[in-house]
């Protein structure tokens, strides 16, 4: 899986949780959850549903290093399991 297929699935799931948000024009480099107006719960989906999608465990004590769509992407690519 490459990073780019990693950051398809960030924006679908981040379409589930708050479809008004336009991923494309996102700063990659900026707290998502700022960004996005998004609250702990809405964060904490979002973790769920990448955890469910790519298989990657995310622990509560590591949300923070996702805070970015850059850092969500480099986490899970370096954690990604599989083809």
């Amino acid at each position: 899986m490459t990073d780019e297929d990693i950051r398809a699935v960030l924006r679908d799931e981040l379409g589930r949780i708050a479809p008004e948000i336009d991923f494309d024009g996102l700063d990659p480099s900026v707290d998502l959850r700022e960004q996005a107006d998004l609250d702990s719960m809405d964060f904490l989906n979002l973790l769920t549903a990448l955890h469910q999608r790519l298989g990657v465990d995310i622990p509560e004590s590591e949300a923070a290093k996702l805070a970015t769509i850059a850092a969500a992407v480099a986490y899970i690519s370096s954690r990604r399991k599989g083809p």
